[in-house]
């Protein structure tokens, strides 16, 4: 060893010296006097653990070798029971354990002086608590995995208050909000800010009922005065956009005509704002147990754990040998899993690396392919209805808007034309249908008009799916997987027009919505003798994520022909499976799955009011365990090795490093990036019919993806037929042609059967 090196290693072993004798003292100073084992009583404390049977519960105490502490019950090397553990950075937790983790009730505490007391699912504060910040801000309310998610009330240390519903850590829902000036707010918010309809009440007596958003008011509202007298319109905080009118009051006629409204943005809100929230640094669940471990108890051909509070492994953070030494890696909680985590840290471990790469689906359209020239048409008329210039859009459409009357034909000639480009491809006519609902539409779910044209009209082609759909209808991806577009029938466009009024209003109405999203409806016409019209749709693609999705399920709840038509060996990643091939029940936190049944019946009872049967529950999982082979590992397993990690390196876990991560919080909603868990099923019986599997009890971490898919088959002429002539044959509650109330019904049954709460 060089001199250098051999510095360095002695300076280090000085500072892990002076770091135990510091914890140590930390300790004493908190829980009194503790008497520390010499070896021989270590001994003496060995034998008499291996003299206990497997689970048996009993009191200890241990100064850890990092200097962390513990006291309380105990059972096969974990806390287990009532027990207080002090870690050396001053973090401490009293309360409920089960097998290393904080589970039931308890309270831990910040060395900020920052406290939560409360309950704790598998680590996480999850359930009813109350949080006091080191600034003396306190909410007392719901949790779920770290975050405040369901009713509570927060106070702020300046006096104000909010009393509500929260989403994802933020106010989203219907909440009410109290400055300490008495100023008081009531309606909707969303993402932290007041957003949707609601009334502000100022102490005056004056108020503002209406519209809101990102903070002001803004849509429909009316100021009214004390006095009575009020002011209608449209509100905008640009002066260009607001309009309205102001009617005086029967006492004071001439009271508030020189008012401005735009007063209102800039001297009456000017005082209320809202207060932002704290930000914690380091989570419970993210906190390491450094695990105690018998020196005699311990297999030489196992690398000893350190093990966070939630039951998952850290690896490389502490070691411990046979001969009973030990030593460890000195790391500060805030720096190992708060907000300056260090992904260095997670080297080695498996599901830190990404996906293994998976073939895009579909043929990429080039120069040459059947497609091209119509691919170049769709690309032209995409770029001449979203780049024409329009009036600002409102969301409050006039009736004639839906009017399926209502459609642009545009003629695209080689050479070009006043209004339209010269381009390659020969001339065609384009038809926009409904233009101004779509315009609108787009805006509602948030879609940039210039991101919008750069997928489906940059310089990246289009992906057409290997084969069509059992309609008849081709799909396309565009290259970044965003849109998805697909060739229709002339009926589906007429029951899309027909419909297309309370899609628009049920969309708007439930932001939360598992229909599938529209974005525009268009028709090439291409010259020649052939005179051939090709109508096709542009939704979003329900499985546009950076996530690989390993299993996807087409699920309607009818039984007959329902199973994959492919061998098991030939089952990829891209394969459809359907109800009869299903083996999992999908189990969903509390709160999201009480609004997942809700939303269900929301969009069942639109499709069954608009006479829409055949539609299907899309379901995509992303599994976030899995071994270097691909195989799938249980929640909690410990992870299968390969050559690659030849001392058996336990792992971090794949979800610590989301709730960490603030990027990923905002991209959870309903059916979009939701954590799960799904356990695993068996249809024990093969001669007797199963249409759900039986439980297992083995549980699978995953990200899900859902939404609500081919919404525009109605219950025609031709589905009554089909329905009549398989009834012959086959059960006809197991056919999917059905009436659409009886289909909503039995497409309901079969979604609550598979899908649960995660207790």
């Amino acid at each position: 060893m060089s001199r250098e090196h051999s510095s360095v290693v002695k300076a280090w072993e000085a500072t892990v010296r002076k770091t135990q004798a510091a914890a140590k003292r930390r300790a004493h100073s908190i829980f009194g006097t503790i008497s520390v084992a010499h070896a021989d009583d270590e001994e003496e404390e060995e034998s008499q653990e291996s003299a206990r049977g497997a689970g048996e519960v009993y009191h200890a105490e241990r100064v850890l070798c990092n200097g962390d502490y513990y006291t309380g019950h105990w059972a096969d090397n974990f806390p287990h029971g009532h027990g207080k553990y002090l870690w050396t950075d001053g973090c401490m937790y009293v309360g409920e354990w089960f097998r290393g983790k904080t589970m039931g009730k308890g309270k831990f505490s910040w060395p900020s002086g920052a406290t939560y007391e409360g309950e704790f699912k598998s680590g996480y504060m999850d359930g009813k608590g109350t949080y006091t910040g080191n600034n003396g801000d306190t909410y007392r309310g719901q949790w779920v995995m770290n975050l405040r998610h369901g009713r509570g009330i927060k106070s702020y240390v300046n006096g104000d208050m909010y009393d509500g519903e929260w989403r994802r850590g933020l106010q989203e829902g219907q909440g009410k909000y109290l400055w300490k000036n008495e100023n008081q707010y009531v309606g909707e918010w969303k993402n932290g800010v007041i957003c949707g309809k609601g009334t502000l009440i100022w102490t005056n007596g004056n108020r503002f009922d209406g519209y809101w958003e990102d903070g002001m008011p803004k849509g429909n509202g009316t100021f009214r005065w004390a006095d009575g007298s009020f002011y209608m319109g449209n509100w905008s905080k640009d002066p260009d956009e607001q309009n309205g009118t102001y009617y005086p009051s029967g006492a004071l006629p001439e009271a508030n005509l020189e008012w401005d409204p735009q007063q209102v943005f800039n001297v009456d809100l000017v005082n209320c704002k809202v207060c932002p929230g704290e930000k914690v640094s380091i989570m419970p669940s993210q906190k390491k147990l450094a695990v105690w471990r018998s020196s005699k108890a311990v297999d030489s051909s196992v690398r000893p754990r350190r093990m966070s509070v939630d039951g998952r492994v850290s690896e490389g953070a502490m070691n411990m040998w046979d001969d009973g030494d030990c030593s460890f890696d000195s790391t500060d909680g805030d720096s190992l899993m708060g907000s300056s985590f260090d992904e260095s840290m997670l080297e080695g471990g498996q599901q830190n690396r990404p996906p293994r790469s998976v073939k895009r689906q579909g043929e990429t359209i080039s120069k040459g392919h059947k497609n091209y020239e119509l691919m170049l048409n769709l690309q032209l008329g995409i770029r001449h209805s979203v780049g024409r210039p329009a009036p600002v859009v409102s969301l409050d459409l006039k009736a004639s808007a839906f009017d399926p009357k209502e459609k642009v034909w545009t003629r695209f000639p080689t050479e070009g034309s006043k209004y339209t480009p010269p381009h390659q491809s020969s001339e065609f006519k384009w038809k926009d249908y409904c233009p101004l609902v779509f315009r609108t539409l787009r805006k509602l779910f948030k879609v940039d008009p210039a991101d919008y044209m750069l997928s489906i009209c940059g310089n990246d082609a289009l992906r057409e799916l290997s084969s069509p759909g059992k309609s008849g209808s081709f799909f396309y991806l565009t290259n970044d997987d965003r849109y998805m577009i697909k060739t229709m029938k002339k009926s589906e466009v007429k029951v899309l027009l027909r419909m297309l009024s309370a899609y628009y209003n049920h969309v708007r109405a439930f932001e939360n919505t598992l229909v599938t999203k529209f974005y525009g409806l268009h028709c090439v016409k291409l010259t020649g003798p052939a005179q051939r019209k090709v109508r096709f749709i542009i939704m979003g693609n329900l499985f546009c994520t950076e996530y690989t999705i390993h299993r996807r399920f087409d699920l309607k709840g009818s039984s007959l022909g329902r199973t994959t038509d492919k061998a098991e060996a030939e089952i990829d990643e891209t394969t459809i499976l359907k109800d009869l091939d299903l083996n999992f029940i999908f189990r969903l936190q509390k709160s999201w799955f009480q609004e997942f049944r809700r939303q269900i019946d929301r969009d069942c009872e639109f499709l069954e009011q608009e006479r829409i049967m055949d539609y299907s529950l899309l379901v995509g999982l992303h599994f976030l365990e899995r071994s270097m082979a691909g195989d799938l590992i249980p929640s909690g397993a410990r992870t299968p090795t390969g050559d690659s990690d030849p001392e058996g390196a336990p792992r971090l876990s794949n979800m610590d490093q989301l709730i960490i991560d603030p990027s990923w919080w905002s991209s959870v909603k309903l059916g979009q990036n939701m954590p799960a868990r799904v356990e695993k099923t068996v249809r024990r019986n093969d001669w007797e019919f199963q249409q759900t599997g039986e439980p297992t009890g083995e549980f699978f971490g995953v990200m899900m993806f859902f939404g609500v898919i081919d919404i525009l088959q109605d219950y025609d002429i031709s589905k009554k037929l089909e329905h009549a002539y398989k009834s012959i044959q086959y059960d006809p509650t197991s056919i999917s042609a059905v009436d659409p109330k009886q289909y909503s019904k039995r497409f309901r049954d079969f979604i609550f059967k598979i899908f649960a709460e995660d207790s």
